[in-house]
């Protein structure tokens, strides 16, 4: 299991401690869907339909929309990862592929934490056509959202018999 990350050494470097936590919440989550079988990643068993794999891709497509798109304002294909259908992942996108892009939307979360101050606001014209949010907003509403939907991936996974917790 994974320990919590608190920081060593006490430190208050808020970008520090979001990268921590971020990089924490992101391994959680990747670590319970692994812990399944390829067919229980694929299959809902919860009343609003969506799986395991679907809630990474979800969780990618999120954090990739407000940091690059919605911070710095560059463009991204399919911010939304809609795809066919809601969080949709294709049979051919295997764990390993999915996994991957997280992790590289999480190295690219740490590069605009490592080169940005938390109150700098964030570029016009990408996510926000007007009064774009602070980088420390932002880095609030992601961490939010994937402590919450780990919280969810906790009760898929359980039912799918995988692993759950911290």
């Amino acid at each position: 299991m994974t320990s919590f990350p608190e920081p060593a050494g006490g430190t208050a470097d808020a970008a520090h401690l979001f990268a921590r936590y971020l990089d924490f919440y992101r391994e959680t989550a990747a670590r319970k869907v692994a812990s399944l079988p390829d067919a229980e990643r694929r299959r809902s068993l919860l009343p609003s339909g969506w799986t395991p794999l679907e809630m990474l891709s979800h969780l990618m497509h999120m954090e990739r929309r407000w940091f690059v798109w919605g911070f710095l304002g560059e463009a991204v294909p399919d911010p939304w990862g809609d795809g066919e259908d809601r969080w949709h992942v294709a049979d051919d996108v295997s764990l390993e592929q999915l996994l991957a892009s997280l992790r590289r939307t999480g190295e690219r979360t740490s590069q605009v934490l490592a080169e940005h101050e938390l109150d700098k606001i964030g570029e016009p014209g990408g996510r926000f056509d007007a009064e774009p949010p602070t980088l420390a907003w932002i880095c609030f509403h992601v961490l939010q959202e994937y402590a919450r939907h780990t919280g969810h991936l906790d009760v898929a996974v359980e039912l799918a018999g995988g692993d759950v917790g911290e």
